[in-house]
């Protein structure tokens, strides 16, 4: 590979490590070798990103469920008077990871995770916040089929227009308490230095190697999604977000689904269930730079799938955006309050 101008080599950085971060103990000498520059000019151009708040957060993707965790996307009417005294509620709950106002009746869509331990459990949850918000409705739509979740920007504008999605198999996998105290440290964001998880093989006094195999067999068993960098996406240039939803016939989900989780350009892509005030039950977030450049990936997808109808829900405003810190006292404490 011929040298890179700074501005395209930042954006090959920043697509590199959406993917598949280099599990090494050294990782941005391989991304500087496959890039053919320096990992000295690697790490320059990374910290700048984050000092950009380009880059949002380094570390483990974990699935939720696989945790013991119980999760749902849930949407609030609240109303306009309403919003800013329920949304310093819903922010306050530690199983929040994601909350937005987008333009529909259901104005407030947020995502819910609670503990394995948990007295409540996610109804009673939902419950509770939606009488403390004051809100008018509520419903709950949890996944039934994950069709696709990999959030990875094309900060290149190179990548092709579908992808090939791989249906995956796991193996099987009981936690025990050292793979818990594994999970805290890697649920941390990272710093960029040349051996950014140094402090984590020192804090549980284990080597490079014990550590990479921990994390492979997370990964072999879908505990970790992915290693991976996660943008912030307007920072990144990527400024027209929707969430899309469609009517879709439940008989012909799987087909139907599929095709639309092709897409490079949609992130998320889930079955979910319908409700008489709600007759939309495929999910797919799709991420563009535009509102064209959206709408044109939003069009093709509607001539390549069967539906009845569909709905863009474009976020007017983001309230908060975290990955949940997992196996956290802060959800025993939530919970004690209301118990």
């Amino acid at each position: 590979m011929s040298r890179l101008t700074k501005p395209d080599l930042k954006n090959e950085i920043l697509l590199r490590i959406q993917k598949n971060f280099p599990l090494e103990a050294q990782p941005f000498k391989v991304i500087a070798k496959e890039l053919n520059t320096t990992s000295t000019e690697v790490l320059t151009l990374l910290n700048e990103a984050k000092d950009e708040k380009i880059i949002r957060q380094t570390s483990a993707i974990f699935d939720t469920k696989k945790l013991g965790y119980s999760s749902s996307l849930v949407a609030f009417e609240i109303a306009e008077e309403q919003i800013d005294e329920a949304v310093k509620i819903l922010n306050a709950h530690p199983g929040i990871s994601h909350n937005y106002e987008r333009n529909h009746t259901f104005n407030i869509w947020f995502t819910l995770a609670v503990a394995p331990n948990s007295k409540l459990g996610l109804e009673k949850t939902v419950e509770i916040l939606a009488l403390k918000t004051k809100a008018i409705n509520y419903i709950v739509l949890p996944t039934l089929k994950l069709f696709k979740i990999s959030v990875k920007l094309d900060t290149t504008n190179t990548q092709s227009q579908k992808e090939h999605v791989k249906t995956k198999v796991y193996n099987e996998l009981t936690l025990n308490d050292f793979h818990y105290e594994l999970i805290k440290h890697l649920q941390k964001d990272i710093s960029f230095v040349e051996e950014p998880f140094k402090e984590i093989i020192e804090a549980l006094n284990i080597s490079y190697e014990t550590l990479f195999e921990h994390i492979q067999e997370f990964l072999d068993a879908g505990v970790i999604r992915r290693y991976a960098s996660i943008l912030n996406h307007r920072n990144a240039g990527f400024n027209a977000n929707a969430m899309v939803v469609w009517n879709i016939n439940e008989e012909n989900a799987l087909e139907i689904g599929k095709e639309a989780a092709s897409y490079s350009a949609v992130s998320h892509c889930y079955l979910r269930p319908k409700y008489p005030n709600w007759q939309y039950n495929l999910f797919t977030m799709i991420h563009g730079k535009t509102k064209e450049e959206t709408q044109k990936v939003i069009d093709d997808i509607a001539q390549n799938i069967e539906h009845t109808s569909y709905m863009p829900l474009y976020s007017s405003r983001e309230f908060k955006k975290v990955r949940i810190s997992y196996f956290n006292e802060a959800f025993y404490e939530w919970e004690q309050k209301y118990i």
